[in-house]
């Protein structure tokens, strides 16, 4: 299928550190859904480390290819956050955030040194967190009767979508995520249930 149906992405923490010449690199890899979680994440790296010289950064967001950032926080320009970039692409990864914290040791390292450095801890806090493939997913809503609760659950099931949050009254709301292979299929299931009314979310997260 020329569609993509799958990603590549970590779903745990993981740290690994580097040292060069004094200076401590510690690198920080996380799973990410948005931009949100990214600041969260920087926030709390500087907490955990007011001292260290520099943050560094850089994150790759949803499957367009087109949400990314990365950052030298004060390093010479193209050595930290391309470097860190180019780790989580040459995995082919996306919604992964790797923050790398370096203690300065009182000796500079110059440009190669620095992109090495920079490189290798984000490639070592890669390398050692799984790497998991996920379904890409369409996420609608439904809108139905709870009395349909059972037959929505059992397409819900079948399709093996993901219930990403529901709302349960005398009138029900829901919020799935659709396997995008089997997205039509579905689709063409649900319409068949009466009174039911299905949006398609447009903000993909």
């Amino acid at each position: 299928m020329s569609e993509q149906e799958f990603y590549y992405t970590i779903d745990q923490n993981t740290t690994a550190e580097f040292k060069d010449r004094g200076s401590r690199f510690l690198a920080y890899a996380f799973p990410v859904q948005s931009t949100d979680d990214f600041k969260n994440y920087l926030q709390q790296s500087k907490k955990e480390h007011p001292k260290a010289a520099h943050h560094c950064f850089a994150y790759r967001l949803g499957l367009d290819g087109n949400n990314f950032r990365s950052s030298d926080n004060g390093e010479p320009s193209g050595t930290a956050g391309k470097p860190i970039l180019g780790q989580i692409d040459s995995k082919g990864l996306t919604n992964v955030l790797v923050i790398v914290v370096r203690y300065f040791g009182g000796t500079l390292l110059g440009v190669p040194g620095l992109i090495n450095a920079y490189k290798t801890a984000a490639a070592t806090a890669l390398q050692l967190t799984p790497i998991v493939q996920k379904v890409i997913e369409v996420n609608y809503q439904l809108q139905f009767d709870y009395t349909q609760m059972n037959d929505i659950m059992i397409l819900v099931k079948k399709f093996n979508c993901t219930v990403i949050e529901q709302e349960v009254q005398l009138f029900c709301k829901m919020k799935i995520g659709v396997p995008v292979i089997r997205l039509k299929e579905f689709l063409f299931k649900i319409n068949d249930l009466r009174d039911i009314e299905v949006s398609k979310i447009l903000n993909q997260d």
